[in-house]
């Protein structure tokens, strides 16, 4: 036994927790600090759409960066206010960002991190064995914003990530300008999905790519990929249900 949890059997039970949580949460933060660092300065603005329990908050507020997080799911919701609500570089929202300002349904499931507005998300990774076992047993009906609307609200972020289990073209359809650099979750069940965020980013101007598998939170090639090249790994691994990850994108440098 190390000094360190052999000090830890020493404490009470509460405390120990606490300790063990915190080196938890500092161990998430250096990890995700790794690749967002290539995207964001100290005093930058970023958005975390489907901010969840706030892990890429607390990575981003780590590189004193202003954050615009946004969590439809009440129970989330909650937790983001007892750690951020105090923050005055955090602003939260309770709501889905989407094509457009109004309200969609919300697929809930006893495992918070699957949520969804996409019924072709709960389909085809339940076909496809990834969640077979998974029951969204609730149906919760959410208001809306879009990333236009957080952009004139708040100004041009320098990073956005998106992680909304299969709505991420829907998320990027309510953008109508480029926007430095993203991330979107992509699953091989859904590669239309990826391949209509590529072509809305394209639409607006020339990005390049990369791969994160995942949670390695590591690039998987050191050069960046062109936009057909970037469609062609999402085909080339359609199907493979061993594999997700994030598809990271960045305006093409001259």
């Amino acid at each position: 036994m190390n000094l360190q949890k052999f000090t830890d059997k020493l404490l009470p039970p509460a405390i120990a927790w606490r300790l063990d949580k915190g080196r938890r949460e500092s161990e998430e933060i250096d990890k995700f600090k790794h690749i967002y660092a290539q995207f964001l300065s100290s005093g930058d603005l970023s958005f975390d759409i489907g901010a969840n329990l706030g892990s890429r908050v607390r990575a981003f507020r780590s590189l004193d960066c202003r954050v615009v997080a946004v969590e439809p799911q009440p129970d989330c919701f909650k937790k983001l206010t007892a750690d951020f609500g105090a923050d005055t570089n955090v602003e939260l929202y309770q709501m889905a960002v989407s094509a457009e300002a109004g309200e969609i349904d919300l697929q809930l499931s006893p495992d918070h991190v699957l949520a969804t507005t996409s019924p072709a998300f709960i389909s085809t990774t339940q076909s496809s064995g990834r969640f077979a076992k998974v029951i969204w047993d609730r149906l919760l009906r959410v208001g809306t914003t879009t990333l236009d609307l957080l952009i004139e609200q708040h100004g041009m972020p320098a990073f956005v990530k998106i992680d909304v289990e299969g709505g991420e073209s829907q998320v990027l359809a309510g953008l109508s300008r480029p926007v430095p650099a993203l991330s979107i979750e992509w699953v091989p069940e859904l590669p239309q999905n990826s391949i209509d965020c590529i072509d809305k980013l394209e639409s607006l101007a020339t990005y390049e790519y990369n791969i994160s598998w995942a949670e390695t939170m590591r690039f998987s090639a050191r050069g960046w990929r062109d936009a057909e090249a970037m469609r062609l790994l999402i085909k080339e691994f359609t199907g493979e249900t061993f594999l997700f990850g994030d598809i990271y994108a960045r305006l093409k440098r001259s």
